[in-house]
C-alpha cells in the first residue's frame, strides 16, 4: 500500500520505518485461537509479543517472543518462572505477517467478548531487540544486536521465580527498577556492574535476579535517539527519557516527533507502571485508559497524556516527582500510494445492528465523519486526537460521545434503522494531518505539523467554546483568504486568519482572529495536501460545459468535496460508497443538516479524476466562477 518513493529497489529495501517494527492491534477475544494481522514481520526477523485483556480484572499481562519460542509465556505482574504448555496456548505461531495466539492456558488473554491488546516489536537495528543467555554467577557482558547504545533493558529470569529487572538510562548505571513492582528507583551495585551499556554489550553483576549461574535469562533491550529510520536514515523513533513535573504535577517532554505509545514509571517515590497508546484513547481531551503491567486489573483512565506534534505533555501527576519514559514514534513514515491504504467510504443501510468501521477501513482510523445521509441530520466528526465530537455545519463546541470513538476503535456500536454515510481517514505523509493546539492570542503564532509536504487545505475549529467558524485555508486562494465550512459564505479577505504567511512544510501560521487563535482556546486542526495517485487539493474555473478534472489519478475518485468560493454557494460532497456513476450520482451538503439530493446528475466517473456535467448549476460549474476541491482516489 504504500512506497518509500526511493529511485531504485534496493535503496527502497533499505529504507526503515516504524509501522513495519511496531503495533498497537486491538481485537476481541473468542475464547480459542484466532490469528492477529497487524504488517509485523515477526517469522522473519523475529520479536516480542505482549498482550493483555483490557475488560477484565485479574487478567496478568503476557510476553511472548521469538528467542524462546511458540508457546513459551512470562507474565508481567509476578515474579513467575515462564510457561511453556505446548498446543495452541500463548502465541503458537509467529507470522510474516502477525501472530496468531490461543487461550494462554486459562491466563486470560483472549477471553470470549473481551477487549484484549497486543503490542508487537519487530527486532530491528537501532529500535528493538531480543537477547536469551545463561547466568555465569560472575560478572560478564552479554552480547546485542541492537546496533546503537540501549536506552532501556528489561531482563526476566525463566527457569524459576524472580523480579523484572529493569535498566534505564536515566538512572545511574547502580540504580534498577522492577517492571512487577511499585516501588522507587533503588540502587545496587551487583545488577548492572556499575557499567554502561555500549553498543554491542551490556553488563551484569552478580546478583541471581539477572545473572545466577546455570539460571536462563530473557532481555528486551529498546533504543533511544539512535535514528536509523526514514528516507534519510536519520530519523528517530525510539526514545528513552526522564522528565519531572511542576508544583501543579503538569510537563512538556520534546521527542521530535509525535508519539504513539508509552511506557511510563516513576521514580523518585512508590508508584504502578503504566502503558498509554493512542488505539485506547492517549487524547487530548480526555484521561488516558492506562495498563499497568505491574498489576492484573483491567484498563482505567489515569493522568492525561496528550500527544503533540513534537512530543507529549502530561497532567494530573504528583507535584514535582520524577518520571521515566519509553516512546515510540507515531506511523505511518511512507508515503502512500492507494487511496484505499488512507481513506475508506462506507454506507450502512437498515436493518441496524453492530457496525464496526475501523474493521471496514482496512486501516487504523484517524479522522470520522458521519451521518444519517437520508434523514434531516447534523453531521459528526470526531479524531483519535480528540476523541469527542462537533459537528462541520454548526459553530457548536465539541462534546462527549463515545459511539464515534468507539466505531474508530474497531470495538463497534449499534447502528439504528437509518441509512448512514460515514468517511474515514488516515494520517499519512503528503496526504492528511491532524494537529490539536492551544491559542496565543498572538498574531503570526506558529504550530508544527506532521505532514511533510507544504498543506495546499486546511481546515481549523475551535474546541471548547461554541459560535466559531471552521475556518478554511485553500492554496488556490492564497495566505489572505479565509472561507467558513459551516456556511454558504464566499471567501473573503483577512489577515487576522493565516497573518498574510503561507504555510511551510513543517509549520502553518495563524493570526489573531478567535477563530483560529483566542488565548488559551483549544483547536483542532485538518491539514491536507496533494500525493500522486491518491488525494488532490486543487481548483477550476467553471465552462457552464462538460469540465474533465485531472487529479492524475488511474481509477477515478471515491471522494469529492467542492466549494464556490466567489459567491454564496454550499459545500458539496459525492463519495463511491453512495455512487459516483454514470447516471444520478446522490450529494450531500457538509454545511447543511438537509438530506441526500439523489435526483441529479452533477459529476461522473474519469479515470483520472471526475467530469462535472454540462447540467451542473452555477454552484458547481457556472461559466467563468471560480471553485476549489479536494478529492481522494
Amino acid at each position: 500500500m504504500f512506497s518509500s518513493n526511493q529511485s531504485n529497489a534496493a535503496a527502497a529495501a533499505a529504507v526503515n520505518y516504524i509501522e513495519d517494527m511496531f503495533s498497537t492491534y486491538l481485537y476481541t477475544g473468542n475464547g480459542t485461537t484466532q490469528t492477529i494481522t497487524n504488517s509485523i514481520d515477526l517469522a522473519t526477523y523475529g520479536g516480542l509479543v505482549w498482550q493483555k485483556d483490557r475488560t477484565t480484572g485479574s487478567t496478568d499481562g503476557v510476553v511472548c517472543d521469538t528467542a524462546r519460542g511458540v508457546n513459551a509465556f512470562l507474565r508481567t505482574s509476578g515474579t513467575y518462572a515462564s510457561v511453556n504448555n505446548g498446543g495452541t496456548d500463548a502465541v503458537y505461531a509467529y507470522n510474516s505477517n502477525g501472530f496468531s495466539t490461543g487461550s494462554t492456558n486459562g491466563f486470560n488473554i483472549n477471553l470470549s467478548g473481551d477487549a484484549t491488546v497486543s503490542w508487537t516489536f519487530r527486532k530491528q537495528p537501532k529500535f528493538f531487540d531480543v537477547v536469551t543467555y545463561t547466568g555465569t554467577g560472575s560478572n560478564t557482558t552479554i552480547a546485542h544486536s541492537l546496533g546503537s547504545v540501549p536506552g532501556s533493558i528489561i531482563v526476566k529470569r525463566t527457569d524459576t521465580t524472580a523480579a523484572w529487572a529493569v535498566y534505564h538510562r536515566s538512572l545511574a548505571n547502580t540504580q534498577y527498577l522492577v517492571l512487577n513492582s511499585t516501588a522507587a528507583a533503588a540502587t545496587g551495585a551487583t545488577w548492572w556492574n556499575s557499567t554502561t551499556p555500549t553498543s554491542s554489550v551490556f553488563s551484569l553483576g552478580t546478583d541471581a535476579t539477572v545473572n545466577a549461574s546455570g539460571g536462563t535469562y530473557v532481555a528486551y533491550l529498546f533504543a533511544h535517539d539512535a535514528g536509523g529510520f526514514g528516507l534519510a536514515g536519520t530519523d528517530n523513533v525510539i526514545s528513552c527519557g526522564t522528565f519531572t513535573t511542576d508544583g501543579s504535577g503538569l510537563a512538556t517532554v520534546t521527542l521530535g516527533y509525535e508519539p504513539q505509545w508509552t511506557l511510563q514509571k516513576r521514580t523518585d517515590a512508590t508508584g504502578n507502571w503504566f502503558i498509554s497508546d493512542v488505539m485506547r484513547e492517549m487524547t487530548v481531551s480526555t484521561a488516558a485508559q492506562l495498563l499497568r503491567p505491574n498489576l492484573s486489573s483491567a484498563e482505567s483512565a489515569g493522568g492525561t497524556i496528550s500527544p503533540t506534534a513534537t512530543g507529549f505533555t502530561v497532567s494530573g501527576y504528583n507535584a514535582s516527582s520524577t518520571t521515566i519514559y519509553i516512546a515510540i514514534r507515531r506511523g505511518p513514515m511512507k508515503v502512500p500510494t492507494l487511496g484505499t491504504s488512507v481513506f475508506s467510504p462506507q454506507l450502512q443501510t437498515p436493518p441496524g445492528g453492530t457496525y464496526t468501521m475501523a474493521g471496514s477501513s482496512g486501516f487504523p482510523i484517524d479522522w470520522l465523519i458521519t451521518r444519517r445521509n437520508t434523514e434531516v441530520r447534523d453531521w459528526y466528526q470526531t479524531s483519535r486526537l480528540t476523541n469527542n465530537y462537533m459537528s462541520p455545519n454548526t459553530t457548536a463546541a465539541e462534546a462527549v460521545n463515545a459511539y464515534n470513538f468507539a466505531l474508530m476503535q474497531g470495538v463497534g456500536a449499534s447502528w439504528d434503522a437509518f441509512s448512514t454515510v460515514s468517511y474515514a481517514f488516515r494520517r499519512a505523509p503528503s496526504v492528511f494531518d491532524v494537529v490539536c493546539y492551544t491559542g496565543t492570542g498572538t498574531a503570526g503564532q506558529t504550530y508544527t505539523h506532521n505532514l511533510g509536504v507544504v498543506p495546499e487545505l486546511m481546515i481549523v475549529k475551535i474546541r471548547n467554546q461554541a459560535g466559531a467558524a471552521w475556518a478554511v485555508y485553500n492554496a488556490a486562494s492564497g495566505n489572505t483568504k479565509v472561507i467558513r465550512l459551516n456556511t454558504t459564505a464566499a471567501q473573503t479577505t483577512s489577515s487576522a486568519y493565516w497573518n498574510n504567511t503561507t504555510p511551510t512544510a513543517s509549520v502553518f501560521t495563524v493570526g489573531n482572529d478567535g477563530d483560529v487563535n483566542n488565548t488559551a482556546d483549544t483547536y483542532v486542526a485538518y491539514l491536507f495536501a496533494t500525493c500522486a495517485g491518491v488525494s488532490k487539493v486543487g481548483s477550476y474555473t467553471g465552462t457552464g460545459t462538460t469540465l474533465q478534472i485531472n487529479c492524475g489519478f488511474t481509477a477515478g475518485v471515491r471522494f469529492v468535496l467542492i466549494k464556490r468560493t466567489d459567491s454564496t454557494t454550499d459545500w458539496y460532497v459525492w463519495d463511491s460508497a453512495r455512487g459516483i456513476v454514470a447516471g444520478n450520482d446522490p450529494y450531500l451538503l457538509l454545511n447543511s443538516t438537509a438530506a441526500e439530493v439523489t435526483s441529479t446528475d452533477y459529476i461522473d466517473t474519469y479515470s483520472a479524476g471526475f467530469e462535472i456535467s454540462s447540467t451542473a448549476p452555477a454552484a458547481i460549474n457556472g461559466s467563468g466562477t471560480n471553485f476549489i476541491f479536494l478529492a481522494i482516489a
